[in-house]
């Protein structure tokens, strides 16, 4: 769970690399590093903090200008967040330089063999014991670096993603991957690595992905050398093109990536319907899913697996495909389903979520999933991320690139994805009325332009912000589809804020949380008109009995419970299956108003990161 930028060319790779690694932090860090050499000199600078103290250091070092060089971002996994454990990290001959992604297992089993050898170490990271575990192979075999790399892999149980350099041979750089993500940067006579595109898509727009196992050697004017590490075999690298330009990573004026991305949902969802929504045939166009029409048609469970937000849209897809398509669902943390044995059937659809394509856990219950026979139908935001590539058959929503840590436009695209893929899967199994599915429709054509009106009234949620930004807990209650949004709200607020929240089933209140309401707890309430209007309308009375502060999400024209919350935010009258992205953007505003309010650092939040790419 951090970030990998190194640079191989004639540029100089210094405010490149800074640059780069600006652009990873919303990955999560904790401290800072970059190497650089330029003929018999080089320098290792490392933080603990961000990378404008890096910046701040290098202005000090007399080596500021160098063709070829390695940087990271590290969230602690191994060894305290300090100078010392930060990357890149160096072998004890000091020749090979490394920085590393992901875990390495079996670090203390190699440890003490290096030890026995006369070894030494300064760090506490497994990462160093990778590096010294490649020079002891490469001094002790006489092979390349290359084949050093090839060789010490070959004994490491873990994950990794690592890019390694060999002073005497600053021409070159070798990467690898196994579950930690790399992509490859190909511009004109020069290379980047980077644990995704962001860093160097000013420079280039080709770019490969490295897949699990497989190594690449990159040297100053020569083709890139791509090989399988378990067969040795060679591989002939795919060269693929960007779809987006740097305008998209930035943050256009807005204050913070998580508003600019906020303001964004209309834009994303109109992106994912884009040529999918048929009007004139009323019908669902999902190419993906018409490959495999027989096996949703005959489909007897559907399997959905999330981490975090995509859990809870997988949440709002039970609800969706349930009701419309009347498929059973099941909805599993990836985290839990990979450590169980679960029970799969030919006849099971697996579906996994996730914006990065590349959570750990996540691609690790997919794989899962395949030993067990089942056909794997993915949703994903990230073109060519490894859990695109690792499922039989998929969808991609299209949101474009998300740099907050706390999803926004993922979320309700892949709500949106699930919207027409139950609708779709309602007319295959002729489980809806067609003119109740072409009135959904229509209504879901209409989805972005109603948000685009939702979010030019946000003076209210402002406001709001100011007088709940002293809460210490906070508790969500919605019913039906709105149950997940209560959950999603409840992550919103303490991702960014800090705020302790929960989100509850409304009726689940009585049942142990109705305890702590009082006058100082507030309690979001999201109670729209569409499904169980009048139990809802029950749980607030319970609550405001008790003295709690309400704050409720209505329906537009809402009197009843405007009579009884202390405040109310309205949003769209529409069907029930829309009210959980309608539901959504208030509480994504409200959330971010309090954490401003709060001066907390909304886009990295403390200990989290974008993309959990490790256990």
């Amino acid at each position: 769970m951090c970030g990998i930028v190194s640079y191989l060319g004639n540029q100089n790779a210094l405010p490149l690399l800074l640059d780069g690694l600006q652009r990873l932090e919303y990955r999560g860090y904790d401290s800072a590093g970059i190497f650089i050499q330029a003929g018999d000199k080089a320098h290792n600078g490392k933080v603990s903090g961000k990378v404008d103290d890096l910046r701040k250091h290098f202005e000090t070092s007399l080596l500021k200008e160098a063709h070829v060089g390695l940087g990271h971002t590290r969230w602690a996994t191994h060894g305290k967040p300090n100078q010392i454990n930060a990357h890149p990290h160096e072998s004890n001959d000091g020749s090979l330089v490394l920085v590393h992604n992901g875990i390495i297992e079996n670090y203390e089993s190699l440890k003490t063999i290096l030890v026995e050898k006369g070894y030494r170490f300064k760090s506490e990271t497994d990462s160093e014991v990778l590096i010294n575990w490649i020079q002891e192979i490469k001094n002790s075999k006489q092979l390349t670096l290359g084949e050093a790399v090839h060789w010490a892999l070959q004994t490491v149980v873990g994950a990794y993603g690592i890019v390694v350099f060999d002073k005497t041979q600053p021409d070159t750089l070798v990467t690898a991957r196994l579950g930690s993500p790399l992509v490859i940067g190909v511009g004109e006579d020069e290379y980047f690595v980077a644990s995704d595109a962001t860093p160097f898509i000013q420079h280039t727009r080709n770019v490969i992905y490295l897949n699990d196992h497989e190594m690449a050697i990159l040297q100053k004017n020569k083709p890139i050398e791509v090989q399988h590490l378990k067969s040795n075999t060679p591989i002939d690298p795919e060269i693929e093109k960007l779809h987006w330009n740097l305008e998209d990573i930035q943050k256009g004026g807005y204050d913070h990536f998580m508003l600019k991305e906020i303001f964004e949902q209309p834009q994303a969802i109109k992106n994912t319907l884009r040529g999918r929504v048929n009007l004139e045939q009323s019908k669902i166009d999902l190419s993906s899913m018409k490959r495999n029409e027989d096996r949703f048609i005959h489909a007897t469970r559907i399997i959905i697996l999330g981490c975090g937000t995509s859990w809870h849209a997988g949440l709002v897809g039970e609800y969706l495909i349930e009701t419309l398509a009347r498929i059973p669902v099941e909805v599993e943390y990836a985290s839990e389903f990979r450590y169980r044995n679960p029970i799969l059937y030919p006849t099971d659809i697996v579906i996994p979520i996730s914006q990065s394509g590349e959570t750990a856990d996540t691609l690790a219950a997919v794989n899962i999933a395949k030993e067990n026979g089942a056909f794997i139908y993915g949703i994903c935001n990230v073109v060519g991320a490894t859990i695109p590539r690792a499922t039989d058959d998929g969808v991609y929503t299209h949101a474009g690139p998300e740099i907050g840590v706390a999803s926004t436009k993922a979320f309700t695209s892949q709500v949106v994805v699930l919207i027409m893929m139950a609708l779709k899967l309602a007319r295959l199994k002729n489980a809806l009325p067609n003119d109740q599915i072409n009135e959904l429709l229509l209504e879901l054509n209409r989805l972005p332009e109603n948000l685009e009106t939702l979010l030019q009234h946000i003076e209210p949620i402002q406001h709001l912000a100011k007088t709940f930004d002293t809460a210490t807990n906070c508790l969500y209650l919605g019913r039906g589809y709105n149950f997940p949004v209560a959950l999603e709200g409840a992550l919103k607020l303490k991702e960014i804020s800090y705020i302790h929240a929960e989100g509850y089933p409304a009726a689940e209140m009585k049942h142990g949380p109705i305890a702590l309401i009082d006058e100082e707890m507030p309690v979001i309430v999201i109670a729209t008109k569409k499904g169980h209007y009048d139990k809802i309308v029950s749980n607030i009375q319970e609550i405001k009995s008790r003295k709690g502060r309400i704050i409720a999400i209505v329906s537009e024209g809402d009197e009843t419970v405007k009579k009884l919350a202390d405040h109310v935010i309205e949003i769209p009258i529409s069907s029930e299956i829309f009210t959980p992205i309608y539901a959504t953007l208030p509480l994504q505003l409200l959330s971010y108003y309090i954490a401003v309010n709060r001066n907390c650092n909304v886009d990295q939040p403390r200990n989290l990161a974008k993309s959990v790419t490790v256990e």
